[in-house]
């Protein structure tokens, strides 16, 4: 009796989300771009443009944001209201750029987007940065009319859409879209070719295995004038519907594009949660950003772990846990609070991490030594900071590709993202 009751529980409660999702929004999306300007110590936004597009790819029921992932946070609130309707975290481009040397000598300009479900009466939509206290504070508000004539509708695109794998309700599954850059029309076969090994690479891999039946994943067939992407610092210049590059940052092996509207005007045309690129480069490199997107080189040896790898920054939030880099951040993170990925820790509040998953013979901080192989633990050296910072595994592919694997700690918070969009 207690399992039926718990089950017409879960059915009305879901039954509820689904109301509210029909009685504030529509099946559309609505795409709101801004502007971010600023140097290491400012951040000043700016209103940009809003497009109609035609499907919502996210969730119906979970509106609103468990996780407080992201650096940045949008919010759809009613109107001259505190009620939240629809909540996300996101981190940015430029949110990295603020952490470079170069930010402190300069100002910069980045075209931004977010996307939420396409109201049906009128909302704020409202951005919000993490302060280096950890929580979030306001900066910047919209009033949005969705009979606005100034909301354009979706820019019609020319291209096909390949459908790599899955047929699920987009309102029950995660949806990745894949986008090309660098394939030229003559090499468009190639890239359905890269889009199906991706697939095949992201079930290959746990937790993604176990659940390949939740996941879409189309493909926008959209060629480049030429093959390839930009290697600046070779002196290698290419013309591509994206404009990715390497040495982003000054930093060889990170591989982004700065091409906003390129990216989200072709991710528009199907329902998506999460965008991939796929470069047509056999040059090790890539970078993902949560919420944002993820890039990878299709053509390198080490390209199903830098696939993977990405897509865990992405999707889940998941930080990097090595700490020898040769990149272009300082002070990424502050010692003195508790970072928001799941798999590092200051110890700040470390019972919000994985302490419960933790035996009660392992020390904390535990040594780096082979005694603790195979144990989940807190091992110092992560988010590319060799003291204090604490990673759950002497290694894992947020660390290096060696062992192939997931920790303990990041399959969780996959598998916990993963249920969030599909149930």
């Amino acid at each position: 009796m207690k399992h039926i009751i718990t089950f017409v529980f879960f059915i009305m409660s879901a039954f509820s989300l689904n109301a509210q999702y029909d009685r504030y929004f529509t099946d559309e999306q609505l795409r709101f771009d801004y502007f971010m300007f600023g140097n290491a110590d400012t951040s000043v936004y700016a209103y940009d443009k809003m497009l109609r597009e035609p499907s919502w790819g996210g969730s119906k029921t979970n509106l609103i944001d468990v996780f407080n992932y992201g650096n940045y946070k949008v919010e759809v609130l009613l109107h001259d209201s505190d009620v939240v309707l629809y909540s996300r975290g996101y981190c940015t481009l430029s949110g990295e750029w603020q952490t470079t040397e170069e930010s402190r000598n300069c100002w910069r300009g980045f075209p931004e987007s977010v996307v939420v479900p396409f109201p049906k009466e009128t909302v704020d939509i409202v951005l919000s940065k993490r302060g280096d206290d950890g929580l979030f504070t306001e900066t910047f508000r919209y009033t949005v009319n969705p009979e606005d004539y100034f909301i354009r509708p979706a820019n019609k695109q020319p291209y096909e859409i390949f459908n790599v794998c899955g047929d699920v309700d987009p309102a029950h599954a995660v949806d990745i879209v894949i986008l090309p850059d660098g394939y030229s029309a003559e090499e468009m076969e190639q890239f359905k070719e890269d889009c199906t090994r991706f697939a095949e690479i992201v079930f290959s891999y746990q937790p993604y295995t176990k659940y390949k039946d939740k996941f879409n994943i189309r493909a926008i067939l959209a060629p480049s004038i030429e093959s390839g992407v930009d290697e600046p610092g070779h002196g290698i210049y290419r013309s591509t519907v994206l404009n990715s590059s390497f040495y982003t940052f000054d930093t060889e092996r990170y591989c982004m594009t700065f091409d906003n509207n390129a990216i989200r005007d072709l991710a528009g045309m199907v329902p998506y949660d999460q965008i991939y690129i796929l470069a047509n480069s056999k040059t090790y490199g890539g970078g993902g950003i949560f919420n944002f997107y993820s890039l990878s080189s299709a053509g390198n040896n080490s390209t199903p772990d830098v696939i993977i790898h990405e897509f865990g920054h992405a999707f889940a939030g998941l930080a990097d846990e090595y700490y020898d880099d040769s990149g272009s951040y300082e002070e990424f993170y502050k010692m003195d609070v508790e970072p928001w990925e799941p798999n590092i820790t200051t110890l700040v509040d470390f019972e919000s991490k994985w302490k419960d998953m933790l035996d009660k013979k392992t020390p904390v901080p535990t040594p780096d030594t082979e005694k603790y192989d195979t144990k989940v633990g807190v091992y110092e050296g992560g988010g590319y900071e060799p003291k204090g910072v604490y990673r759950p595994k002497r290694d894992c592919l947020m660390k290096s590709f060696r062992g192939h694997v997931f920790c303990e700690v990041c399959t969780k918070a996959i598998e916990r993202m993963i249920l969030f969009y599909s149930e």
